[in-house]
């Protein structure tokens, strides 16, 4: 089990080891960064997980080499790039970053540290990618279909409404300032008042926003595309389809299966061409059953909670990203044969869906033997997010959150 250091701790245990290859640098250390701490381990990559705080899922993982503090970038950017450039001095190589939520990946790409090598596009890319703005237009040009959208900069209330209706949710161009500022990334909204005031809020912290049709979307039928995208254009792609969330409408997915939607995948691939980025992304799609057809929300620029599914399935994405920035035999091999039907469940959301909501199982006795035995573990028909008896130390960091026997923040 890997104990969580102070940043000064982390640096005295690095400074004796010799690595063989680059290690990761993976950020935050929660159940993200240990989803791709176990697809990087898989091929013998040492991971270093770093966070502001302890208490994230990744750091107690034998898949974790050394964990440790480091400045949060959001507090003082410049703190953490040099916290970032002592971490690859005590190493003695060259770290490859896996920055697993927005903050993280636009503090690697902002501040360009020293000694670190950054396995997705510039900075310049990432924001037209990130910034719905940006990407709206994209789409638009490529006519690829996305929810009517109503920028809200010299656009009155009324006319907003009378555009799109009421209740319409209001997006900001860039979620991650947005969330910080209010709390949350979306805002839904069902009366020109509270319109008037989420509008007034944006433009007292500066932030961008827009006003987006409430779309009436099929519970079920949300899907992603989960790619790596070389910087040669070479593509490792599956598409997930998120058959349940907690809560069931509009929550974070707890259960995700492969699928086969052709439309998703060509409709995400060609924004990504056309943005110029390359690097690990999920691209997002929501079904809207009065248009029929699937509608782009949105492209992040990193992994995500059900990266595991990806590399269940055979598409190894942080392993391809790794090997684009070091001399690691490329990973991306490409073509649909060579993947599996995956399953991906996140136990503690789905756990409180069976116990609390009008809800009907979706795995089979069969699967709940595979995950009480273990026995999922040695297939290729089901992951799970942070739950693995051959690595249990996670699961009990997160079954002590869930019995209020400690607390840390959320992020994923």
């Amino acid at each position: 089990m890997t104990e969580f250091r102070s940043h000064g701790e982390l640096l005295e245990d690095l400074r004796p080891v010799t690595f063989d290859r680059p290690p990761a640098l993976v950020a935050n250390a929660h159940i993200t960064g240990l989803g791709v701490a176990r697809a990087l381990s898989a091929s013998d990559v040492p991971v270093i997980a770093v966070d502001r705080v302890g208490d994230g899922a990744a750091p107690p993982s034998k898949h974790v080499d050394f964990a440790g503090r480091v400045t949060y970038p959001l507090d003082d950017q410049r703190g953490f790039r040099e916290d970032v450039e002592a971490i690859a001095a005590a190493a003695g190589r060259d770290l490859v970053a896996f920055g697993c939520m927005d903050e993280w990946v636009h503090a690697f790409a902002d501040t360009e540290p020293d000694g670190v090598r950054l396995p997705f596009a510039e900075k310049a890319v990432i924001d037209a990618v990130l910034d719905k703005s940006s990407l709206y237009r994209i789409a638009d040009d490529l006519g690829v279909p996305y929810p009517e959208t109503v920028p809200l900069a010299g656009v009155s209330v009324e006319e907003a409404i009378d555009r799109l209706g009421l209740p319409l949710v209001v997006k900001p161009a860039l979620k991650r300032e947005f969330e910080e500022a209010i709390g949350t990334n979306v805002v839904e909204v069902e009366t020109a008042e509270e319109l008037h005031d989420v509008i007034a809020l944006a433009r007292e912290e500066g932030i961008e926003v827009m006003a987006q049709r409430k779309i009436d979307s099929v519970r079920g039928e949300d899907h992603s595309l989960a790619s790596y995208v070389g910087p040669d254009g070479e593509v490792l792609s599956i598409v997930g389809n998120a058959r349940v969330r907690n809560p069931l409408d509009f929550g974070t997915s707890c259960l995700v299966e492969r699928a086969d939607e052709p439309v998703i995948e060509e409709r995400a691939l060609a924004v990504i061409a056309e943005t110029g980025y390359h690097g690990i992304s999920e691209a997002e799609f929501v079904y809207c059953p009065d248009r029929e057809e699937f509608l782009l929300l949105d492209i992040n620029t990193r992994p995500w909670k059900w990266i595991d599914l990806p590399v269940t399935a055979g598409a190894n994405l942080p392993i391809a990203a790794y090997a684009s920035v070091t001399d690691m035999d490329d990973a991306v091999t490409g073509g649909r044969s060579e993947f599996h039907d995956t399953r991906w469940v996140f136990l503690p959301d789905y756990l409180e869906l069976l116990a609390t909501a009008e809800f009907r199982d979706r795995l089979a006795p069969p699967d709940w033997h595979a995950l009480v035995s273990g026995a999922f573990e040695e297939e290729s028909a089901l992951t799970t997010g942070v739950y693995r008896p051959a690595d249990p130390e996670p699961t009990y960091q997160v079954l002590q959150t869930a019995l209020g026997l400690r607390e840390y923040y959320c992020s994923c």
